[in-house]
């Protein structure tokens, strides 16, 4: 394939935007090539600036569950944008968008927008030290919850330790109110809330992790982290972004029968434009300013373009459609472990629902972040390059996860297991 017009326009691009994209991963620095920039998508396909097409097995991250410019959320966008883009002031649109997500969600009884993930959890961890007056906050190793510099912590060595900044500019006193356990590990979190006694505001993590590849829970984890919570008495907060209204109408709390308290979300909820969002119980919410102490704004909150986008894909998330995501993601997956065995890769496969990461490993399980870390990033960048050149657009990471989308059809699927058999015959060669 030919990037001749990708690889001049990300030169340019380095001049005037800082590593030449506006979120890291989008470099491509873990796959070591330069990054393809994209002119249009529609469907299940993306076309860049070199005219080559790609099935897209990213789905913008995680928000076009649909797929690309389906033709009922443009029109919502066009109409809706005919009447104007925004306004700073409320709409009815708004009040739709939180009645859809309380009757999908059943933990949420009010809910808060706001402009992306990062904002959503950003708040919600503000919320919820306003509303139990408590400092700390437990997060896992490996969980992503947006850029905050609450969250933007390292484990060290170990369960126990202090969180450090793992950024420059995350303040140490930003970082010592951060505390860090390991994911699927309930003794770590216990050690935490014993050490730090009635001062843990909230437990906030990924129910399903999908920053470190994707990692499931262990059948106790997260009912024991319910339990834990009520136990030491702290809020539970599951982040939502990813696996809200994807791997159930309600997400995976639905999917693993585990209420939290407070839920953010996003992506999924915008139809593909800028969106986030927290809810939980009327208790909880109604500490929010301008009924209660905790102060928190935002001018485009609740854009119409974004809630009508949203309300349109929300509407169209039936049983019908989860079953038909399934037997898609289901086929995906079976052929990958299929090749694997005949090809005799080292790897593991992780997936639940429509998400997917496909681990180069010795291991035989990958549980947590020192699992995920030890795959094998080099044989994945060249794999990402081996499937890049047949037409299948992947995450430009080892540790991200792949998003189906309804809009993969029969020959998407078998071009996909296909591209996948021949990339891992030629890494083992």
């Amino acid at each position: 394939m030919d990037f001749t017009k990708s690889i001049k326009e990300f030169k340019l691009a380095q001049e005037v935007i800082p590593g030449g994209v506006n979120s890291p991963v989008r470099a491509f620095k873990s796959v070591n090539c330069s990054p393809i920039f994209i002119s249009k998508a529609k469907g299940s396909k993306i076309t860049d600036i070199d005219g080559n097409t790609y099935i897209d097995f990213v789905s913008s991250w995680g928000p076009m569950i649909l797929g690309h410019a389906h033709d009922d959320v443009l029109k919502a966008i066009n109409e809706t944008a005919a009447r104007g883009t925004s306004y700073g002031a409320p709409t009815i649109l708004e009040t739709q968008m939180a009645e859809k997500i309380i009757s999908m969600i059943p933990s949420i009884e009010k809910v808060r927008m706001v402009n992306s993930g990062t904002e959503a959890t950003m708040s919600a961890i503000r919320l919820a030290r306003g509303y139990t007056n408590k400092e700390y906050i437990i997060k896992f190793s490996g969980n992503y919850h947006g850029h905050g510099d609450s969250f933007l912590i390292k484990a060290g060595s170990g369960a126990m330790t202090l969180g450090l900044p793992d950024s420059p500019g995350v303040t140490k006193n930003t970082a010592k109110d951060t505390l860090i356990a390991n994911y699927n590990d309930l003794k770590s979190v216990e050690r935490l809330l014993i050490d730090h006694n009635n001062k843990v505001a909230a437990i906030i993590v990924e129910p399903v992790a999908g920053n470190m590849g994707l990692v499931l829970p262990n059948n106790e984890f997260l009912k024991g982290l319910r339990e834990l919570s009520d136990k030491y008495n702290c809020l539970l907060i599951f982040d939502e972004v990813m696996t809200g209204f994807r791997l159930a109408r309600a997400g995976a709390q639905e999917y693993y029968n585990v209420l939290p308290d407070i839920t953010t979300l996003g992506k999924i909820i915008g139809g593909g434009l800028p969106v986030g969002a927290y809810g939980g119980s009327k208790e909880i919410m109604d500490f929010l300013a301008p009924n209660g102490p905790v102060y928190q704004a935002g001018t485009l909150s609740g854009n119409p373009l974004a809630m009508s986008a949203g309300l349109t894909v929300l509407n169209k998330l039936d049983n019908n459609f989860y079953e038909k995501l399934e037997i898609i993601s289901k086929s995906i997956h079976q052929g990958m472990l299929d090749n694997i065995t005949s090809t005799k890769t080292k790897a593991v496969i992780n997936r639940n629902g429509s998400m997917l990461t496909l681990f180069f490993t010795d291991k035989k399980e990958i549980n947590n972040y020192e699992d995920a870390i030890c795959c094998d990033k080099e044989k994945f960048a060249n794999y990402f390059q081996l499937m890049l050149d047949q037409g299948i657009y992947l995450p430009p990471s080892p540790y991200e996860c792949l998003f189906f989308s309804s809009a993969l059809e029969k020959e998407d699927i078998d071009k996909f297991i296909n591209a996948n058999k021949i990339a891992l015959e030629k890494l083992n060669t």
